[in-house]
This record gives structure tokens, C-alpha cells and sequence, in this order.
């Protein structure tokens, strides 16, 4: 069995996953497309780049991250059945993704959330050095947010799917209880929130250019993570917090259900009562840890080529 993965080459996390599975499984993955078994269309809108003469007759995996609302009109949807014509098995990174994908087609469809890298993202224990380190504040609560919040195409409206304005509301309210509040930002597009945080006076710190060792350092500086979305296929965020044993609460989104606690999981009215459980989303996160998270994909691929 002989895998070509498509290549994205967009500084995504995406590409970190294609560089990952490579060097983990050389003996299966291939850059030659045309002596390939399978082909994996890792990022769904990549379908476009490859022969259509090797997409007829390679078996075709196609990974959908996540679906919402304008997906299901117009170009896009058009789009997706075009490209489902090709499409021999789905792959999905969450089961609500799953759920939603199943709507446009009869197509197998597989769950299984991305690894998680043991060897970039694990627990520190010493968060003062670390904080001294970064030049922050000891005695501060630190919330962390590291996913993107505005449109590339303005670089200032909010990028709603992922919940900024939500994770405003809840720090607006937080930094009212909390003298000693401090966001910390880090990622690229954080203008909606930088803007929100300035007129309102919010103490925020941000670092924007950041490789994977000062950003599992940043996980391991702070008190509490805010995923605040409104769709996601992951976020990876999830299970790196988990790892790093980094306090998390979570919309109920992705793979939130599947990783966290029940009480680690709010909605904009009960945000106040989410509780993070270091434990639970820990042992989650093992199970797609490196080797088992490998494993379940090589299965995966297995089970397609039988």
C-alpha cells in the first residue's frame, strides 16, 4: 500500500500533520502519484490541483475538517459534488463533523481526530520561571487564546465561526471580578480582539511570531484556555491544552465532546459555571497521542485498501 498525500505549503497546521504522518510512515507514503494506491486529499479544496486521470483511478480519501452554513449553497456546495464524484471515503476530524458531513453524502465517512505530538506539546512544571521568561506577571490570571480571530480579508472583522466576540464577553466579564486579569494572545490575524481589548482597557500581552517550543511554553505559562467557537473540526487547541495539562473550557464544539469533561464544556449563558478537569482531557488526549494516534490512521488506510 502506497499513499501520495496532497501538499498545502500554507503554514497551517495541516502541513505540520502531512510533514508528521511522512516521516512517521515512509515506508507507506509516496511522492509519486502515479505508482500510489491511495491518494489523500488531506485539505478538501487541493482536489483541484491533481489530475483528474489520477483521481479516477487511485482510490480517494478526502479529509473534511469542518462544514458550516456556507457550505451548503452556491459555489461550495457545488463544489462538494463536484469533488464528490472522485471521492471514495471521507475523513473527519470530530464526530459533530461527521454528523454534518453525512448530510451531503452517502459516502463512508470516518472519525478520527488528528495526533497529538507528545514530543512538542507536554507539561512544565515550573510556570514562574516560565512566566519570568516571558516577562509575565506571577500573580496574574493569565487566559490564553491561540487561534485566529479576524478575517484575512480585511485583517479587522471578526471571524464569527471561531467566537471572538463570545471570548470578549466572557474576558469583559472576567476582567470586571479580576484585577489582576491578563489575555495572552499568540497566532497570527489577532486584530478584531486586540481592538476590543484597547477601547476597553483589557491588560493583554501578545506574541505573534512563535515556534512549537515557546508555544508549548505559553501553554504551560497560563491559568485557564477559552476555546469560544461556533463550529470547529478540532481545534487542536483542544488536545494540545490536554497534554500540556492545561486548564480548558470549551463551547461544545469539534472534538470537545470527545476529549473533555462534561463540566469542562459552556454555552454563552452558563459560561460562568465550566470547570476544567486537568484529568479528563489529559487521558483523552493520550489515546491520540503519537504512536496510538499513528496507529489509528494506518488502520484507517488499511481497512480503505482491503
Amino acid at each position: 500500500m502506497k499513499i501520495f498525500i496532497s501538499n498545502l505549503n500554507e503554514s497551517w497546521v495541516i502541513d505540520r500533520m502531512r510533514e508528521e504522518f511522512s516521516n512517521f510512515n515512509p515506508e507507506i507514503v509516496t511522492d509519486d502519484i502515479k505508482n500510489c494506491d491511495i491518494i489523500w486529499i488531506i485539505a478538501p479544496w487541493m482536489w483541484k490541483k491533481i489530475p483528474k486521470k489520477f483521481l479516477k483511478s487511485k482510490i480517494v480519501v478526502c479529509s473534511i475538517h469542518h462544514l458550516e452554513d456556507a457550505d451548503f449553497s452556491g459555489r461550495p456546495l457545488e463544489d462538494f459534488y463536484r469533488r464528490d464524484k472522485y471521492v471514495d471515503f471521507y475523513h473527519t476530524i470530530s464526530n459533530k463533523s461527521k454528523e454534518v458531513i453525512q448530510k451531503l453524502t452517502s459516502k463512508k465517512i470516518v472519525s478520527i481526530p488528528f495526533w497529538i505530538n507528545e514530543q512538542i506539546f507536554f507539561s512544565i512544571d515550573d510556570k514562574g520561571k516560565l512566566r519570568s521568561k516571558y516577562n509575565l506577571p506571577k500573580n496574574a490570571l493569565i487566559i490564553g487564546s491561540f487561534q485566529r480571530d479576524t478575517e484575512g480579508k480585511d485583517l479587522k472583522s471578526p471571524k464569527l465561526i471561531k467566537g471572538p466576540d463570545q471570548f470578549f464577553e466572557i474576558v469583559k466579564y472576567l476582567s470586571k471580578k479580576n484585577n489582576n486579569l491578563l489575555i495572552l494572545l499568540a497566532g497570527y490575524r489577532r486584530q478584531y480582539l486586540i481592538k476590543k481589548f484597547d477601547e476597553e482597557n483589557i491588560n493583554y500581552r501578545y506574541i505573534e511570531m512563535v515556534d512549537f517550543k515557546v508555544l508549548n511554553e505559553l501553554y504551560n505559562c497560563i491559568d485557564l484556555y477559552i476555546v469560544s467557537s461556533r463550529i470547529e473540526g478540532g481545534p487542536q487547541a483542544i488536545l494540545e491544552c490536554g497534554i500540556t495539562k492545561t486548564p480548558i473550557v470549551s463551547t461544545d464544539v469539534g472534538v470537545a465532546s470527545e476529549i473533555l469533561s462534561s463540566e469542562s464544556i459552556f454555552n454563552m449563558d452558563d459560561f460562568e459555571q465550566a470547570k476544567p478537569n486537568i484529568q479528563v482531557a489529559y487521558d483523552n488526549s493520550v489515546k491520540y497521542s503519537l504512536e496510538n494516534g499513528m496507529k489509528k490512521f494506518q488502520n484507517m488506510f488499511q481497512n480503505i485498501f482491503k
